[in-house]
């Protein structure tokens, strides 16, 4: 008799909120490819700034651009003012399409960030499509970096050190934190300097159906069909080619890195994950074009499982992002 494959085995408190998550996300995709905005806002509950510590981090918001309300939100962990610490630049997940750094699950998953690592966490609010397509998110995510660097010692506490940022997010913000890092590599800063990247189950595409995609068709979060409704909505007009660069990083149109600074990159791959092809597939292309890789997988986690704090896989892998933090902090030195 044939093995069977095994199964995805989650407490019922997170099989009841993906279900859920699941089912709003799908009832707001209208069918001509817009978004139900006022669904979305129903169910997406938002956490305000609070400047009064929580669980040893406060938090305020910092306007960028107010005309494409380009924003971001600020996690301070309460530590002395003497001890310099990193920053973390983070694009939350959402297809390109939902969320923000105000949404309960990432507002949380900061506040984790900032207290574990420990560092200050700048989350992004950049703007979603389809009213924004491709290269909006790059844009801002590229132009947050500018005015960090601009600004840093008018907006950010003394002890930031911008010598040691990196760019991380999941899911399409893992995307965004790769090209961000690529517009990065060709730019002069005077402060900020890339100490590596952590995509966490980055949103990469193509045209090409993987194995995965086949095989995980009932997985939680991620399908064929929400990805494609999303790349739909993210891409330029007019462009249904999922092999743009900006989806297959890795593909026949893929823009070549090996002549760019590129830094050393953190990739979290997951067992139940239908993007986990293109995933190692980008680690791949990482490695053959001559930079430092290191891949991370969760063979029994789901897409977006570290925001579920009630997993242990969750907080084991906010160790491993400190591990590789403190990796790329010792070898600058």
């Amino acid at each position: 008799m044939a093995p069977q494959p095994p199964k995805l085995s989650l407490p019922f408190k997170t099989r009841i909120f993906i279900s859920l998550l699941s089912t709003v996300s799908d009832a707001a995709s209208r069918s001509d490819g817009s978004v139900n905005r006022l669904l979305l806002r129903f169910f997406d509950y938002q956490v305000s700034p609070n400047p009064m510590p929580t669980n040893s981090v406060s938090t305020s918001d910092i306007t960028v651009d107010a005309s494409r309300n380009l924003w971001f939100r600020l996690f301070s962990p309460s530590l002395p003012s003497d001890i310099p610490l990193p920053v973390v630049i983070f694009f939350h997940g959402g297809g390109f399409t939902y969320l923000s750094p105000a949404s309960q699950g990432y507002d949380a998953v900061c506040r984790r960030f900032a207290r574990k690592f420990p560092a200050f966490v700048v989350s992004v609010n950049y703007r979603l499509a389809p009213e924004h397509t491709y290269p909006s998110q790059y844009e801002d995510g590229f132009d947050v970096l500018k005015f960090l660097d601009g600004n840093h010692n008018a907006i950010l506490p003394e002890n930031v050190d911008l010598s040691r940022c990196f760019l991380a997010g999941d899911s399409a913000g893992g995307n965004i934190a790769h090209h961000v890092a690529v517009r990065a590599c060709k730019a002069e800063f005077e402060a900020l300097k890339l100490g590596g990247v952590i995509c966490i189950q980055p949103f990469f595409g193509g045209e090409e159906r993987t194995e995965a995609e086949v095989e995980l068709v009932g997985a939680p979060l991620v399908s064929v069909g929400r990805s494609d409704f999303c790349w739909k909505a993210f891409l330029p007009k007019g462009s249904s080619n999922r092999d743009h660069p900006a989806a297959n990083v890795s593909g026949p149109n893929a823009e070549d890195i090996r002549g760019l600074e590129f830094p050393a990159t953190m990739v979290v791959v997951a067992g139940f994950d239908p993007l986990k092809d293109w995933d190692r597939r980008y680690y791949e292309w990482l490695k053959a074009s001559g930079k430092e890789a290191r891949l991370i997988e969760y063979p029994s986690m789901m897409h977006a499982f570290y925001i579920f704090p009630e997993l242990e896989e969750s907080t084991h892998l906010i160790l491993q992002i400190k591990d590789f933090i403190t990796h790329c902090c010792s070898s600058k030195l």
